[in-house]
């Protein structure tokens, strides 16, 4: 049903609007952004949509048939370093899809919305776009929200000629809402899969840790003396790490991005110490143990070792949200055609505009190979043969849905 040619020829346009090397740098509100999210419009309106960029900056491409209707896309914003497809790929199956059902006689009659979603990637406010479409955007995280370039999100959007104000997902009677994206992760190319269908999408935690102990002379004071902050702060993260592999569920993940020492000199006995701690998995009772590990490990370690320690989230807990089984199976039952027996049903590991979607419609993904497992990255790629076959499952998918 999809065009091959001419969906590649859209991806690979779309990857000019800051293209770096061979990645892309296109963060939200920048003049590439704009320029691209311009050139979207005019390209839902090429495909007889009714185009329109709302007070956010989000894009869509409105079917003219009447409802219900399934919106499918993603979002065309990039890390300040990242690669062409994480993204702008599910922004262009959108189009594609919702182009190619409009030009068959068969389709026709089938209402399939486009859309390109802004700040999935957090430059101002993670996933703004999706978010303030579902009405989940908290007054609060827009007030002191700042991009990298100094510029505050009201400064943004007034430069932009925007509104600040989101189209709304009540507006439209809406099927549901589908998502195309490069998995990011190397567990398709490791199992010979071509088309991972998302169950669920997985929540997450982060914590900042401090520790407070007592600053002092790193060659005289004894070691049974110290109150190391560094030294707890070390024993910590090992205890969290050897606690979380005993727990661990199938798709856990933990990380402990950034560590630091105050003052942070070799001769000197650090007096304050902090580590971030990330940890994801599916699973909201399993999140919730490890939570609460995290709270006894740090217990101890502070009554064996005299340093004060505490532990406040950053930012707000993101919950795992589980796609729904209706669409689950209708893109279960395309992936079985485009890719037969080399489908898989799993989890995704990373946030993605979706799982806010799924809080308002029935909402599903799939995932195609990136390859080496690399993403966030300018080395970030998929072949044509994987962008497409994923294309045409959510394309077959979006008949299955809408003809039901």
């Amino acid at each position: 049903m999809i065009d091959p040619g001419r969906f590649l020829e859209d991806l690979r346009t779309l990857r000019t609007f800051g293209a770096t090397g061979t990645g892309v740098v296109r963060p939200s509100y920048s003049e590439v952004d704009l320029a691209a999210r311009a050139w979207l419009r005019d390209r839902y309106a090429d495909a007889g949509l009714k185009a329109e960029i709302d007070g956010v900056g989000n894009v869509f491409g409105r079917s003219p048939n009447p409802g219900p209707a399934l919106l499918i896309g993603s979002h065309s914003d990039t890390q300040p370093t990242g690669g062409w497809l994480d993204g702008a790929y599910g922004v262009i199956v959108g189009l594609e899809v919702a182009r190619a059902i409009r030009e068959s006689p068969d389709t026709a009659d089938l209402a399939v919305d486009a859309v390109a979603w802004i700040d999935e990637e957090s430059t101002y406010v993670s996933c703004l776009g999706s978010r303030a479409f579902c009405d989940l955007v908290e007054p609060d995280e827009l007030v002191d929200a700042t991009g990298l370039d100094g510029r505050t999100l009201a400064e943004a959007q007034a430069d932009a000629g925007l509104s600040g104000t989101s189209a709304r997902w009540d507006e439209r009677n809406y099927a549901g809402f589908l998502e195309a994206h490069i998995e990011q992760g190397s567990a398709l190319e490791a199992s010979g899969d071509l088309i991972g269908v998302v169950t669920a999408i997985v929540g997450a935690r982060t914590m900042v840790i401090r520790f407070s102990g007592q600053q002092n002379h790193a060659g005289t004071t004894p070691m049974r003396l110290r109150r190391d902050a560094g030294m707890a702060a070390v024993r910590l993260g090992q205890a969290i790490d050897a606690r979380f592999g005993e727990l661990t569920g199938e798709r856990t993940v933990w990380t402990i991005g950034d560590m630091r020492f105050e003052p942070g000199a070799s001769s000197i006995i650090p007096g304050s110490a902090q580590l971030t701690l990330q940890f994801r998995d599916p699973d909201a009772a399993l999140l919730a143990r490890f939570t609460d590990e995290v709270e006894r490990l740090a217990a101890e370690m502070s009554a064996a070792t005299g340093v004060d320690i505490t532990i406040e989230p950053d930012g707000r807990a993101i919950e795992p949200v589980d796609m729904d089984p209706t669409l689950h199976d209708a893109l279960a039952a395309a992936a079985a055609e485009t890719a037969p027996d080399r489908w898989t049903s799993m989890p995704s590991a990373a946030v993605h505009d979706a799982m806010f979607l799924a809080t308002r419609m029935p909402a599903g993904m799939i995932f195609v190979p990136s390859i080496g497992g690399i993403s966030h990255d300018f080395a970030e790629d998929t072949s044509d043969a994987d962008l497409v076959r994923g294309a045409q499952t959510i394309a077959d998918a979006a008949v299955k849905i809408l003809r039901n």
